[in-house]
C-alpha cells in the first residue's frame, strides 16, 4: 500500500504552464514539498511547449536554463552539473514534451527535467484540447477568462493602494494570497512594459492614472 501511494503522489500530471503558475507552492521552511492545484498535490508534471529562450554556462559549475512557453504562460527548465546533458542538442524554437519534477527557488517555480522529446508543434494544440476536454467545458471558467480576472484583481489592488507613493510588491503578494507570487510578478512586469504602472522606487509600484 505505501508503494502504491508513493506512485500516486509521483504521477506526472498533464498540465498547461498557466495552470502550474496558478498553483500554490507548499513549503516546509525553504524546502519545496508540492504544488497545490485543483485539490491535488503535484510533484511531477508533463508539459508541452516551445523553447523561446536559453542560457548555458560552461566550466566547473555547469548550468542550463531554458524557457518553455505554451501560450498560457512561461516556465523555466533548469539543470545543473552533469544533468545539463539532458538538453542535448535542444535549440530555441523547438517544441518539446517535458516530464520533470517541480522545484521552487527565489520565489519562482521551475521544472527539473527528467525526460524530454522534440515533437511536431501541432502537439501544442493537441495537448491544449486534451486538457480542456479533461476539465469539461462547463466545469470551470476557461483559462483565458481566469487570467483576465487575475490581471484585473492585481491591477485593482495597485489602484487602491492607500499610500501616495504606491504599494510594495511584497505587500501586494501578501494581500493577494490566492494568486501565485510568480503570476503577480509576471503581470506587474507586463503592466510596467505597457506603461500602465511605474516604479517610484525599486520594489514599489504605482498606478499611472
Amino acid at each position: 500500500m505505501p508503494e502504491e501511494n508513493q506512485f500516486k503522489r509521483n504521477v506526472a500530471y498533464k498540465l498547461r504552464i498557466g495552470d502550474i503558475l496558478a498553483g500554490k507552492p507548499n513549503m516546509n521552511g525553504e524546502k519545496f514539498l508540492f504544488l497545490e492545484l485543483s485539490g491535488k498535490n503535484i510533484v511531477r508534471v508533463n508539459v508541452i511547449g516551445n523553447i523561446v529562450d536559453k542560457f548555458e554556462r560552461e566550466g566547473e559549475r555547469k548550468f542550463s536554463s531554458f524557457t518553455l512557453d505554451d501560450g498560457s504562460g512561461q516556465i523555466k527548465l533548469r539543470a545543473f552539473g552533469d544533468d545539463v546533458e539532458i538538453f542535448g542538442e535542444v535549440n530555441q524554437g523547438e517544441t518539446l514534451v517535458v516530464i520533470g519534477v517541480l522545484r521552487y527557488w527565489n520565489n519562482e517555480i521551475y521544472i527539473s527535467p527528467e525526460i524530454m522529446k522534440i515533437v511536431d508543434p501541432k502537439y501544442l494544440l493537441v495537448r491544449k484540447l486534451e486538457i480542456e476536454k479533461q476539465k469539461g467545458q462547463n466545469s470551470e471558467v476557461p483559462a483565458k477568462e481566469q487570467m483576465v480576472a487575475v490581471k484585473d484583481k492585481i491591477l485593482g489592488a495597485i489602484k487602491s493602494a492607500e499610500e501616495d507613493s504606491g504599494i510594495e510588491v511584497d505587500k501586494l503578494v501578501m494581500i493577494l494570497r490566492d494568486i501565485s507570487p510568480v503570476i503577480i510578478k509576471q503581470e506587474i512586469q507586463k503592466f510596467l512594459e505597457e506603461g500602465i504602472i511605474f516604479e517610484p522606487r525599486p520594489g514599489m509600484v504605482k498606478y499611472l492614472g
